[in-house]
Formats: structure tokens, C-alpha cells, sequence
């Protein structure tokens, strides 16, 4: 099924996003904590790939094996970073022949050491281009984009940020799932602006549990997400106590969701970096509606 289908007829979509492990034990571990996440019944399940460009190959194994293992619907992360476009559709057949038919299609980011993004020879420069790729050559596929509740940062402006949503959606995308952010008003002020422009797709919120401070400080400012003050101050004062940092992050997680829940989000979209316990604590805590 396609991705999109999660959230029609008004069904709550639970997914999980996950990235390949570098290594076999890594691997093992992974689906052991898969088993766990399972258990709550996701709608779909996705996969990224490294910086890039790197493990692609391994993206279409882990996903094929999920989908083999747990039959549930998967989706691939595909972005225009080092691929032409002979190499983009090479990708998309063998996602097909994987019955893989759904991707999270993103521009990626610039390579380690770049200050700007350069699309490789015959590539291509921006997400909404790969939309297009993807809708005209293999319309049978599912796509989801990318949404910025608080801009994306090489955005020009938010209008411009949201301009550039509102073209990945008219020339195909089905679904946005948000960048990570902490402050639900910055999700439900991004979702009005959407609505306010006719983009009428599910905008679905993606839920990063901080279980680290440095760990969060360091993403956070990768993508340009804002710890509230209070929230960061709290995970300070757990100084280096590992598991107060965990206990103080799953509970700001559980009123976040509940929270988003309790206001009608279509769905969470959960970035689980390959654990279990966090995400398996918030679902355990929050009144999740049916997504059967």
C-alpha cells in the first residue's frame, strides 16, 4: 500500500524510521529492537541511508528484510546527493523489484566539508525535482517530502520555504513528515500556514525522544531545531547521569505526543535511531488512536 493510505478514513499512522546499521552485530541488534516497536502495530516502516549517499545499497536490504520479516509496508529514503539520473531510476527498479514502492524523497544534504549543495552531473539539485522524477517515470510509487516547522535553514525566507512545500506537493507528493522539534506550537503554526496555502496531504509530526543531551545538542544544531530553555536547563542539571537524561527526555516526549495526539494529528512519525526503549515508553504512555 501506499504510505499515504495510513491516514485515510481518518486512521491514526504510527511509523518508525530507521538507518542501517554498519555493521552485522548492529544489524542483529536492530531487529531486536524492531521486535519490540512491532508489538505497537505501525503503519509503515522507513529507512535512510548515510551521508552522501553512503549505504544505500544497505537501505534496500534492511527495508526488504522488514517488509520480509514483519509484512508490514516500508518505505525508502532516496535523496539527489552524488546520483544522476540514470542512477536515481536505477535505484527506484530495484526498489521495485524489492516491492519497496514507497519513498521519502529529499534533496539530502550537502557532503562533509561543503558549504552548499552541488547536484552531481545530470543530477539533480532539489526534492521537488526528484518528485518529479519519481511521479512521471514510476507513478505506482508512494512519495512523502519533508516539512520544516521551523524553516528549512538554507531557506530564503519561511514563505519561500513553504512555497518550495507547496511545489513538492502539487507535483506529487502524497504526505509531509516535519523535521524533529520540541515546541508543538512551532508543528501547529507550520500546519496552519499549509492549510492556510491548500496543501490538503496528511503534515505528520516526527518525534525525536531525547534520551542524550549532547546527543541532542548536536542534531538540534545539524538541523536547526530549538531545545526549549526549560527542557535544556532540566537535561543540564542531570550532569553526566546518563539514565536522569533518558528518564527527563521520555517524559518531555510523552507530553509532546499526548499533546499532539489530544489535538488530532494525523499520526507520529517516530525517529526510533535504531532503539526501542524510549519510543516503546511513550507508546506504553499515551492514549494512541486506532491506526488498525
Amino acid at each position: 500500500m501506499k504510505i499515504s493510505d495510513a491516514y485515510e478514513g481518518g486512521r491514526f499512522g504510527l511509523s518508525f524510521e530507521l538507518f542501517p546499521p554498519k555493521t552485522e552485530a548492529g544489524e542483529e541488534a536492530l531487529f531486536d529492537h524492531l521486535e519490540r516497536l512491532i508489538e505497537f502495530g505501525p503503519s509503515y516502516i522507513t529507512c535512510t541511508y548515510g551521508a552522501g549517499g553512503s549505504t544505500q545499497a544497505k537501505t534496500l536490504e534492511i527495508i526488504d528484510r522488514v517488509r520480509k520479516v514483519y509484512g508490514c509496508t516500508v518505505a525508502s529514503h532516496l535523496t539527489c546527493v552524488g546520483l544522476s539520473r540514470s542512477e536515481l531510476i536505477h535505484y527506484l527498479k530495484e526498489a521495485l523489484q524489492r516491492d519497496v514502492k514507497n519513498i521519502v524523497a529529499l534533496r539530502g544534504d550537502p557532503p562533509q566539508g561543503s558549504d552548499s549543495f552541488e547536484p552531481p552531473e545530470d543530477g539533480l539539485r532539489y526534492a521537488s525535482e526528484l518528485v518529479t522524477l519519481i511521479r512521471d517515470a514510476f507513478p505506482e510509487f508512494g512519495i512523502a517530502v519533508a516539512g520544516y516547522p521551523e524553516t528549512h535553514r538554507e531557506a530564503e525566507s519561511p514563505e519561500s520555504d513553504l512555497e518550495n512545500l507547496q511545489r513538492k506537493i502539487t507535483l506529487g507528493g502524497d504526505l509531509v513528515i516535519t523535521q524533529l522539534f520540541y515546541d508543538n506550537a512551532d508543528f501547529f503554526r507550520f500546519q496552519q500556514l499549509c492549510s492556510d496555502r491548500g496543501i490538503g496531504v496528511p503534515i505528520v509530526p516526527g518525534i525525536l525522544p531525547v534520551t542524550n543531551l549532547a546527543q541532542i545538542q548536536r542534531i538540534s544544531g545539524l538541523c536547526g531545531a530549538t531545545l526549549p530553555p526549560d527542557f535544556e536547563a532540566e537535561l543540564s542539571a542531570c550532569g553526566e547521569n546518563a539514565d536522569e537524561q533518558f528518564e527527563v527526555g521520555v517524559r518531555f516526549a510523552i507530553e509532546q505526543v499526548r499533546d499532539l495526539i489530544d489535538r488530532g494529528v494525523p499520526g507520529i512519525h517516530f525517529y526510533v535511531l535504531n532503539k526501542s526503549d524510549a519510543t516503546a515508553r511513550i507508546l506504553e504512555s499515551v492514549s494512541v488512536p486506532s491506526h488498525a
